[in-house]
């Protein structure tokens, strides 16, 4: 037996084992879990600072940094998941027939959840306490990058389910660096592995959509849009944007492309994109906005329409209309997140029905793109397919869901 089949029937073991364990049991090593990270937390961030030496990119040191502030934050995440009401066994809908057959649809854990992810540590925590509490068991692959961190993080999980006395394989981390092992993950787990979910990359997220052969929860890009328009209010405006594209520069929720409606140049555009400087952003204009500014900024290429940045640079064009501003959307856009600013209640309704992103947006941040910040108890990753999952996937995302059917010694004729 291989080494990924090794894991892959550990883990459908572990399944069956965990659909008879009782959700308060779940509550409690979530609740452990915490307590660990908080006792340990300078050794994750020993462990931490051990993959940070090896890191060659700047821009990726901002999303595998561990520190207090952030391990707070990983806690305060497993607090809400630990204190999310219990999904298992939920009715759905449920309904009698003229026959008296009583039907239910009732929510059921998928199973197990391969999760291939890069440079973010905290989803190791995330993503192993939101299966768990949705009764899933998970196969985790984290990025070699953080290998140190990652470590830590899944050993501790397992140690709290080992003292609540439930197998400890309902979380498995893969620590082997082999980039062979993805391929095998993809191709070769289906009779042990329900559902992967990829966080991470371009390259890596079109990789397992292109060659996994389960299905996959995720979304390719987050080339998230704001448009707007000449009724809105300015000041809102700035704040708006400015927090979407630089609070974290380096999250699928920030705003890389700002759609500006052609009669709200003169009004809005030059205190909004001199805002976005003072910040330290890089702008990159079309040629009506650039005129705005003597032609002294960055002009704009097609491959700009395109790009996700995921760094302090934003794209930004004239649009007619807030149609024009749509269709550019559904030209460029990723279905993640785009967001109208706006007063003007016709123009809010034609962007909310007319782009086909898994979230729409009226008069907020595109970083408010999250999980836990919709109430779901933190997320998994972002969903864009068309088929549900979609948008946020969260502990009542993470379930699929089987009818019973009950009546007294009921016939078909």
């Amino acid at each position: 037996m291989s080494y990924l089949e090794n894991i892959g029937k550990k883990s459908k073991k572990a399944f069956e084992d965990l659909k008879t364990i009782k959700h308060e049991k779940i509550k409690k090593v979530l609740e452990s879990y915490n307590k660990s990270l908080l006792i340990n937390k300078q050794k994750i961030i020993r462990e931490n600072k051990s993959d940070i030496k090896n890191v060659k990119r700047n821009n990726l040191v901002d999303r595998l940094i561990l520190n207090d502030k952030r391990i707070d934050g990983i806690r305060h995440s497993i607090n809400e998941i630990a204190n999310f009401k219990n999904p298992i066994g939920r009715v759905l809908e449920s309904w009698k027939r003229p026959n008296k057959l009583n039907i239910k649809k009732v929510a059921t854990p998928i199973g197990v959840i391969g999760v291939i992810y890069e440079s973010r540590p905290n989803v190791t925590a995330d993503v192993a306490a939101l299966c768990l509490k949705s009764g899933n068991c998970s196969i985790l692959r984290g990025g070699s990058e953080a290998i140190n961190s990652n470590k830590i993080l899944a050993n501790l999980f397992r140690e709290a389910l080992q003292q609540n006395k439930i197998n400890k394989n309902c979380v498995q981390f893969i620590e082997n660096k082999d980039r062979k092992i993805v391929d095998n993950l993809l191709s070769k787990m289906s009779n042990y592995i329900d559902v992967i979910v990829p966080r991470g990359g371009k390259g890596l997220i079109s990789k397992v959509q292109k060659f996994s052969n389960v299905h996959v929860i995720g979304h390719l890009e987050g080339l998230c849009h704001i448009f707007i328009d000449k009724s809105a209010n300015l000041s809102m405006a700035k704040k708006i944007i400015i927090n979407a594209k630089m609070r974290r520069t380096s999250i699928c929720g920030a705003v890389e492309t700002l759609l500006i409606e052609e009669k709200a140049l003169k009004t809005h555009a030059k205190e909004i994109i001199n805002t976005l400087i003072e910040s330290g952003c890089e702008v990159r204009v079309d040629d009506k906005i650039n005129k705005l500014f003597k032609n002294k900024l960055k002009s704009a290429k097609e491959k700009d329409w395109k790009t996700e940045y995921l760094d302090a640079i934003i794209s930004i064009k004239t649009v007619k209309n807030v149609s024009d501003g749509v269709e550019h959307i559904l030209k460029y856009g990723t279905m993640h997140t785009d967001s109208i600013i706006t007063n003007n209640s016709k123009n809010a309704e034609i962007f909310l029905n007319g782009v086909n992103s898994s979230i729409a947006m009226h008069n907020v941040s595109t970083q408010f793109a999250d999980g836990g910040e919709f109430g779901f108890g933190g997320e998994i990753g972002i969903s864009t397919n068309k088929l549900p999952p979609r948008g946020p996937v969260g502990i009542n995302q993470l379930m699929s869901y089987k009818y019973i059917v009950s009546g007294k010694g009921i016939i078909r004729p």
